[in-house]
């Protein structure tokens, strides 16, 4: 009795065993890809961040490691710079520009940690030139580019759509007042020059009208009168010989 009782529980403990290892098993094969972010469809966010990515999907690679991305876009010492122990995550597609190169770095901090370290890099020479710019938390290159104005063009269409969140101070804020100020003084500067240009060009305008019309009503009266007169029509001596004779019915009577 005992005995049956024993085996019925070691048949229990297995099929249990079995039921977890098949759970497991069509999670894994459910979402193979370890994302920071995955889409309904279990794309990672990132892949749909690349420029036409329901295109370039199809020869993407999605990289979580140093060997795989050395694999996709072969031996370069800027790839000492990027650390994905963190979490990071890129995604590379080759486009006839060049290969674009998106890394996601889970904080701000890090991002512009390796911007920094990776802008001192690039500011030695590169043969072949490398392509790069930051945009939010991404930190995306340009590589075998074709020409600086390509793949800025490139680089233009990877948009960064979330919102950072710093952990601690923003280390922009100084800058980001800065460009503030700049962006209020320079429209304020400019409506100024604005409302003057127009003030001093309506001022000429009008006046250039009521000019020419009071010309224009001067000239009318002057052509209805039988003789030019520089005393303005009053009885004046005649001396010239021009201006007309006084009728006796307009003298006044004693």
């Amino acid at each position: 009795m005992k005995k049956a009782w024993f085996i019925r529980f070691l048949i229990s403990i297995w099929t249990i065993f079995l039921l977890t290892c098949g759970i497991f098993a069509q999670e894994k094969s459910a979402s193979p890809i370890k994302s920071q972010e995955l889409s309904d469809d279990n794309i990672p966010v990132l892949v749909k961040h690349l420029p036409d990515w329901e295109n370039a999907r199809n020869s993407a690679n999605y990289i979580l490691n140093q060997n795989d991305l050395r694999k996709a876009l072969g031996e370069r010492p800027v790839f000492d710079l990027i650390d994905f122990a963190s979490g990071t995550e890129a995604v590379t597609a080759p486009y006839s520009q060049g290969k674009l190169l998106i890394v996601e770095y889970t904080t701000p901090q890090a991002s512009v940690d390796a911007d920094n370290k990776i802008n001192q890099l690039l500011a030695t020479a590169q043969n072949p030139p490398i392509f790069y710019r930051r945009i939010g938390n991404y930190n995306a290159f340009v590589f075998d580019g074709t020409d600086e104005a390509s793949a800025n063009g490139l680089l233009d269409q990877v948009k960064y759509e979330k919102n950072i969140q710093w952990l601690g101070e923003n280390p922009f804020t100084l800058r980001n007042a800065e460009r503030a100020f700049i962006l209020t003084t320079s429209d304020i500067f400019l409506t100024t020059v604005v409302v003057i240009t127009s003030g001093i060009g309506g001022s000429f305008l009008i006046g250039l009208i009521v000019g020419i019309s009071f010309f224009y009503i001067r000239n009318q009266k002057r052509a209805g009168m039988e003789a030019f007169s520089d005393a303005g029509g009053m009885t004046r001596l005649n001396l010239d010989g021009f201006t007309p004779e006084i009728l006796p019915d307009r003298l006044l009577e004693d």
